[in-house]
């Protein structure tokens, strides 16, 4: 019972610390914030197109998400999913406009397929640095980000620019390649309930397979993880490796379900999002899911609430920087905890 009540308040306390600093800057600027915060709640969750509109936004943290917790709960601080969910994006939609249509219903389980193999081709690369050299997985996975932006930034507005949508996109992805629209004309696709199944197997790998189980143990104590006969090195790399494979999906979904092609900008920060839904979650599934819900609501309700207010769209970002810096402070004690073991 306390283990639930940590978890939740991993999300309520900064939320409810956002919402009080929120409340006093709209009160600086003469605004009423009951009013205010209605207003976001109504554009976050007050109909089903806004709340398609809110699962939609939420969908590509889900990935971020369980992709950053698989890691953490093994001991390694990943912050590179969001590289992997570049790559495995761009990688995805290549496919998904290269590949010949002819191939129809298929497209889309290949396409899936590649962005989830380069997002672990990615993730791989960190994995075997630290395993094998221990090379600092912050540092490490941080900077392949970067070289993800430019490398992804190289090839949208060179070799695989489109010659007819203008700059800094690719062509779109066949038709037969894009994922399906659960509530038309909404944004909302069946990658969110691809979403929720890597939730749900995330949640069953933790708890019922031996991999899972194992990864816990390293994330305790790698002394203790040995002596029992698990393989730390393996352990490390194949938690990378799944991270890649999620980030991957989850950039393959973003691109073939939302924007059916990949442009500049393709992630708006959606790895450093999952990685503080993950920590303020505790790596819960269930906290994960609430967690992104939360973010995607604050996404959809703060690019309307301007159309209907004169509140400005930074009163979303305050509330979201925030939430981070209890990410942050969250990933701060994970590190003297480490260290304090160590």
């Amino acid at each position: 019972m306390s283990n639930w009540l940590d978890r939740g308040l991993g999300f309520a306390v900064p939320l409810l610390i956002a919402l009080l600093v929120s409340a006093l800057v709209l009160l600086a600027i003469g605004e009423n914030p009951l009013d205010t915060f209605s207003l976001m709640l109504t554009e976050g969750f007050g109909s089903p197109r806004r709340l398609a509109s809110t699962l939609s936004a939420a969908t590509p943290l889900l990935f971020t998400a369980v992709g950053t917790a698989i890691c953490f709960r093994a001991g390694v601080f990943n912050v590179g999913v969001d590289g992997a969910f570049l790559i495995g994006g761009l990688a995805a939609v290549v496919a998904g406009f290269s590949l010949p249509a002819e191939l129809g219903w298929s497209l889309v389980p290949i396409c899936l397929a590649v962005g989830a193999l380069f997002g672990a081709a990615w993730l791989f690369i960190p994995g075997w640095l630290l395993a094998r050299l221990e090379v600092d997985e912050v540092v490490s996975t941080l900077m392949l980000n970067f070289i993800a932006v430019a490398i992804t930034g190289y090839l949208v507005n060179g070799p695989f620019l489109s010659r007819q949508s203008g700059n800094n996109v690719t062509p779109p992805v066949h038709e037969a390649a894009e994922l399906s629209r659960l509530m038309p004309p909404g944004t909302l696709h069946s990658g969110f309930l691809l979403a929720l199944a890597v939730l749900v197997a995330y949640a069953f790998w933790t708890r019922r397979t031996p991999a899972g189980l194992e990864g816990a143990w390293v994330g305790l104590n790698r002394r203790f993880s040995r002596v029992v006969g698990v393989s730390v090195q393996r352990t490390i790399i194949l938690a990378m490796v799944l991270s890649g494979i999620v980030g991957g999906l989850g950039g393959a979904a973003h691109g073939l379900g939302q924007l059916h092609r990949f442009t500049d900008g393709f992630s708006a920060g959606y790895g450093f999002t999952g990685m503080a839904v993950a920590l303020l979650a505790h790596n819960s599934p269930l906290g994960m899911l609430i967690g992104a819900i939360l973010f995607g609501a604050l996404a959809s309700a703060g690019t309307t609430i301007q159309l209907f207010s004169n509140i400005p769209l930074d009163l979303v970002n305050i509330i979201q920087g925030i939430v981070m810096i209890f990410a942050v402070i969250e990933l701060g004690r994970i590190g003297i905890r480490r260290r304090v073991k160590a």
